[in-house]
This record gives structure tokens, sequence and C-alpha cells, in this order.
């Protein structure tokens, strides 16, 4: 069946229809966010008065309760031997004391009503701040999808010449995802699901063996199923930090990456995988931690599926202003001026620096190992 062609200037058009949503969507979201920051900052101003105000009225209220007690007690002294006061003594004792009594009544009343508006104040600023930290987080995903759609679309966009090109591209990426996807499958079934199931089966001959045979022959294969067991919570951890560790959020870019990297060396026992953390061990927000774990992760994968090393070293030196990763590795390397495309996971890895505005230096040679530097500036 023959291919329909289509006409390239209305998938250009289509293009910059989306990149022109997407900036509109993306500029919406970040005026929300910069309402948000104003109302945040003007609650906050809010916020820090109603304190101001709560603690002046508990001293008011502390020093009117002070005066209370001693004009009830002149008023018990006055009612108790009133042959010895005047009538107008009396009144007086009686007035001041009512008096005191309705502004300390009052005065608890306006306490009540601040620490209302106080509590009030605190919970709109954390929804403000949930929806801040939503809103940059959208900004942030978008602004990778606008720099996808500006740069590798557009550009191969202007390069390929037929919408069959455009279409085998598209589904290249497609396929890179479903690769990925069966992989993860594969390595679930043939790794914990796998001895998951063993586990079921090896229960059951416990079981069995207990009652047919002996306890002590029962407690060997106990041994071995913890062992078993041992080995599928190992690959179930190997694959979480594949995907993303969750210690990233906890500990930090540091110590996961350190732990990440034991683990990868574990796992590839016929390659030696050192880090060396030359800077201080502190924490990045979250993007930066996200997006330098990702690059170092996809270089050190990178060596080890292309490059057969032996070694593969990791420097980080996190820095006031600035972050510098370094991966060398022992391996074949490669000759940089073969044009040959680049791989998704170095394009990646590209993306991620130029959103950073940072600096990737790569330096290879056939025979010679590679050697990948990135540097990223620390907008704090």
């Amino acid at each position: 069946m023959a291919i329909k062609m289509f006409d390239t200037k209305a998938l250009d058009h289509i293009l910059e229809k989306m990149i022109e949503t997407v900036g509109n969507s993306k500029d919406e979201i970040f005026r929300i966010a910069e309402e948000c920051r104003s109302d945040y900052e003007s609650i906050t101003n809010e916020l820090r008065e109603i304190k101001r105000k709560v603690a002046q009225i508990i001293n008011e209220g502390d020093h009117l309760d002070s005066q209370v007690r001693t004009a009830r007690k002149r008023l018990s002294e006055v009612s108790k031997h009133f042959k010895d006061y005047t009538e107008l003594q009396v009144r007086e004792s009686y007035e001041i004391a009512h008096k005191l009594q309705m502004e300390l009544t009052l005065n608890r009343q306006t306490e009540k009503q601040l620490r209302e508006k106080r509590d009030d104040l605190e919970r709109r600023l954390l929804g403000l701040n949930e929806t801040i930290e939503r809103a940059d987080h959208l900004v942030s995903q978008i602004s990778v999808v606008m720099n996808y759609l500006m740069s590798d679309i557009r550009q191969m966009g202007e390069a390929l010449e037929t919408a069959k090109q455009k279409q085998d591209f598209g589904l290249k990426i497609i396929e890179a995802q479903e690769d990925e996807r069966k992989r993860l499958s594969r390595e679930i079934h043939d790794g914990p699901a796998q001895m998951m199931a063993n586990v079921m089966m090896r229960s059951d001959l416990i079981e069995k063996i207990y009652k047919e045979r002996s306890a002590s022959e029962a407690i060997s294969e106990i041994r071995n199923m913890k062992k078993m067991v041992r080995s599928a919570l190992y690959e179930v951890r190997r694959i979480i930090y594949d995907l993303r560790p969750m210690a990233l959020d906890d500990l930090g870019l540091v110590p996961t990456l350190k732990k990440y990297l034991q683990t990868i060396e574990e796992y590839h026992k016929t390659t030696r995988i050192q880090f060396i953390n030359l800077g201080d061990d502190k924490r990045l927000s979250t993007k930066y931690e996200v997006a330098l774990f990702r690059m170092i992760q996809e270089s050190v994968q990178n060596a080890l599926k292309h490059a057969n090393a032996a070694t593969i070293q990791v420097k980080l030196e996190i820095k006031r202003d600035n972050v510098m990763a370094v991966i060398k590795d022992d391996g074949q390397g490669f000759d940089l001026n073969d044009k040959k495309p680049e791989s998704f996971g170095l394009l990646g890895i590209r993306e991620r620096v130029e959103l950073l505005e940072g600096e990737l230096d790569i330096h290879s040679k056939i025979g010679a190992g590679t050697l990948v530097i990135i540097q990223v500036p620390l907008n704090l």
C-alpha cells in the first residue's frame, strides 16, 4: 500500500501552533504563580502584624486580669464593711470592677478573633505555597516541552524532506520508549517475579518436608528460601534505583549517588566503579538533584553498555555557586568526528545541561576511553 505524503508546511504550521499554545499556557501558569507569590508576601506581612497584635492583646489581657482581681478584692472589702465606706465609695468600687471586667471580656473576645484570623492566614499561606510549588513544577515541565518543540523537532522538521521521514523519527522515539518498557517488564518477570514464584513453591515444599521428613530439613529449606527472598529484594531495589531512587528526596544527591553506584557495581561484577566527592555534602533544590543524578546515571550506563570499561570513575564537586561532575572510563572510546546520530541518552544529557544553563564537554578517542565533564551553575 502506498504511503500518503503529507504537506510539510502544514506540519510546520501545526508545530508553530503547538509552540504558541504551550507558550501561552506557560505564561498563564507563570502569571498565576507570580500572583500567588504576591499574595503570599502580602499575607505574610499581614500575619506578622496579626501575631504582633496577638502578643500585645495578651499582654494587655494579663494586665487587665491583674487589675480585675485587685478591683474584685477591693469590692469584696467594701461590700463586707460597707458601713465604713460612703455610698460614693461603694458605687465607685462597683463601677470600677464592672468596667474592668467588661474590658477584660472585650479583650478576650478580641484575642480569640485575632487567633482565629492568624490560624486562617497560616492555612492560606500553606495553600498558596502548595500552589506556587505546583505552578513552578508545571512551568519546569512545560519548559522541557518548549525546548524540545523549539529545538529538536523544529530542526528535524527543517532537515526532513518528507512526512514519511518525520513519521519514522516519531516512531523511533515511540520504539525507544517501548523498548524501555519491555526491558523493565523483562527484568521484573525474569528477576523478582520469577523468584517470588519460586518462593511460593518453596513454601509449599517446606510444609511437605516438615510433615514427611524432619524439622531440620525444613529449616534448611527455609534458609534457602531466605536467600531467594533476599535476592528478589535486591533485584527490586536495583530496578527502583534505575527508575528513581526514593533516597534522592530524603537524603540528597551525594548519599543517593554513592549508594546507586555501589548497587550498579555489585550488579556489573566485571566493572569497578569509584565515586569521589570533592565538595560539600549539601542539599540542592529538587531540579538540580534530579537532573545531576540522571546525567551521571546516563553517562555511567553508556560506559557500561557501549564502552566495555573495566573501571569507571565518578567525581562530584558541589561548590557555593556551581556543581561539576566528571565521569571517566577506560573503555574502548569512540571517534568524536564520526557524524553518527547521537544516542537518545546523550541527547537527554545535552538537553538537561542546556535547561540548567550549564556546559557539557566530551573527550574521547578510540581505545583511550571517554571523559564527560558536566558543569552547572547554581542559581540559588
